[in-house]
């Protein structure tokens, strides 16, 4: 079980306690053989399943529009990820992958978007991506190549969209994918727009799948004179990077809360199994090496939730996290990279059997630390953040 004393920190209302004990019970009876063969059936299974049990309206904004509440609840959004994360790895992900694929509608869409698309995310039926990273711009999101051209018609106007988009999640499944394309309104970050494509529109192919040591749906997006209304732009032209970077805003502390879900899941079976391995006649645990490494774990992972939360409350309260994040993203993976290696480590030759589950968080944890901006890229935000701040 899990250490839950968190939730009685001044970060989080009654509601945020309650949350997590119902999502828990939840996912003890409904996740325990959740992960498939499959990556791809997997997905769609828990995406259904998360909407059928309440879930995902936390991912979206918007009650008039399936969500649980006026906006997104970044505390709830951490509780829900932590939670998930702790139970299956790839349940996490298909809560993410709904909230950041629709994000940028919950934030920037206008009404006829967010009821045509948002609805349908919130109860399951519609799975999301967000296609920003590209094989030459993925933190560099000013050399962004991908293009689209604007049209004119006599209704309204089009534009057409050349180029790729790789390292898509839910690419290949997704109902509709959130592109981000330079429409040169300005140079640099200054001149890309948003838009929403679905799956299906001519001229969009998933021009490859890309395998990852923890298997989930991932892939290259191609664009070839693919041709889609002008009524599909999110927001204004030219503010698609404002669009993606306040999308990240309120899901990179997530990424940090997942982090958390997957360490707290590595302690318990840490302890677990220096509990009850037996060796030279006392328990693993007995030893003060044992003992040293436990305590390095439980401390890394109440820093990390004090970040991490800090965070969430704080965007809650309006306030801009984007260094706060930075430092919550950063040190909850970093840590938790740790801390699932020392379990492993604690395990032997069988924390490295195939789909024990310290041998499953060594392989989901990695990309976490690469992931929405990789932890290098995270401290020079932090950096840049500081240095403002003189100015």
């Amino acid at each position: 079980m899990s250490d839950k004393s968190y939730l009685d920190w001044p970060f989080f209302d009654a509601r945020h306690k309650e949350l997590e004990q119902q999502l828990d019970a939840w996912a003890a009876l409904h996740l325990k053989d959740a992960h498939g063969i499959d990556a791809d059936d997997s997905c769609r299974k828990l995406v259904k399943l998360l909407g059928d049990g309440g879930w995902l309206r936390h991912a979206v904004g918007g009650t008039a529009f399936g969500g649980a509440g006026g906006t997104i609840d970044t505390r709830a959004i951490c509780i829900l990820r932590e939670t998930l994360a702790r139970h299956e790895g790839l349940a996490d992900f298909a809560f993410a992958m709904q909230g950041l694929g629709s994000g940028a509608i919950s934030l920037f869409g206008t009404d006829a978007q967010k009821h045509a698309y948002l609805p349908k995310v919130s109860r399951g039926e519609a799975i999301a991506a967000f296609a920003l990273s590209e094989p030459q711009a993925g933190s560099d999101v000013a050399a962004m190549a991908c293009a689209a051209e604007f049209v004119e018609n006599p209704d309204g106007g089009d534009y057409v969209l050349n180029g790729e988009k790789t390292w898509i999640s839910n690419g290949g499944i997704a109902d509709f994918y959130v592109v981000f394309a330079r429409t040169g309104e300005q140079p640099g970050a200054r001149g890309i727009s948003a838009f929403i494509v679905d799956a299906g529109t001519p001229g969009f192919s998933i021009a490859e799948r890309i395998d990852v040591i923890a298997p989930h749906p991932l892939a290259r997006l191609k664009f070839d004179h693919c041709r889609i209304p002008a009524t599909q732009r999110i927001g204004e032209g030219g503010q698609g990077f404002k669009v993606a970077m306040a999308t990240l805003d309120v899901f990179r502390t997530s990424v940090a809360a997942a982090a958390l879900g997957f360490a707290r899941r590595a302690l318990d079976e840490a302890l677990a199994r220096a509990t009850s391995r037996q060796m030279f006649g006392q328990a693993l645990a007995d030893f003060q090496l044992t003992q040293a490494k436990l305590a390095q774990m439980a401390t890394g992972i109440d820093s990390s939730a004090l970040l991490t939360y800090r965070a969430a409350w704080q965007r809650d309260q309006g306030r801009n996290v984007t260094k706060e994040a930075a430092m919550a993203k950063m040190t909850a993976t970093e840590t938790a990279q740790q801390v699932i290696d020392a379990a492993v480590q604690m395990f032997g030759g069988l924390g490295v059997v195939s789909g024990v589950p310290v041998e499953r968080l060594y392989r989901e944890i990695r990309a976490l630390r690469i992931y929405e901006g990789a932890t290098e890229v995270q401290q020079l935000i932090i950096a840049r953040e500081l240095l403002k701040g003189l100015k």
